[in-house]
């Protein structure tokens, strides 16, 4: 059996402490640690959002922080897709997920490809979400 392959996908924008504390949880629990950046048309499409920053800038952010071995540009939206590339055992995720219908169909699509799903933490403090509409704020702009 080789390496404890792991996988902790996001965003990533505005990087923050919440995205810090997450890549360190997941470090942790695996010995090579792959970091999927969603690209920015993903983002789009998943969240109605468009990023603050470029994918090629959050990919370098991410690969900078010395803390996961690899980044991967997240292209679509099955996890599937990403471990047909990456091979990891692990995905991370934070806890909004679980127990939701979204988690629980992300859980049943990795156990086909026996990957753990592991949830930690969601940092409700600090989020991407809050930034952007503290910056609309400051700016004056609403919503």
């Amino acid at each position: 059996m080789g390496p404890l392959v792991g996988y902790v996908p996001g965003v990533y924008d505005l990087f923050h402490v919440g995205h810090l504390n997450l890549l360190r949880q997941a470090r942790a629990q695996c010995d090579v640690l792959v970091a999927g950046v969603v690209t920015d048309e993903m983002c789009r499409l998943a969240k109605g959002v468009t990023p603050t920053v470029p994918l090629a800038e959050r990919l370098a952010i991410v690969d900078a922080i010395g803390i996961v071995d690899a980044v991967y540009a997240e292209e679509t939206p099955d996890k599937a897709d990403a471990h047909a590339v990456v091979g990891f055992h692990r995905l991370f995720k934070g806890d909004d997920w679980r127990g939701t219908e979204k988690g629980d169909r992300l859980e049943a699509r990795m156990a086909t490809l026996g990957v753990e799903v592991v949830y930690f933490p969601y940092s409700l403090q600090t989020s991407s979400t809050a930034l952007r509409r503290a910056l609309r704020l400051r700016d004056g702009r609403a919503s």
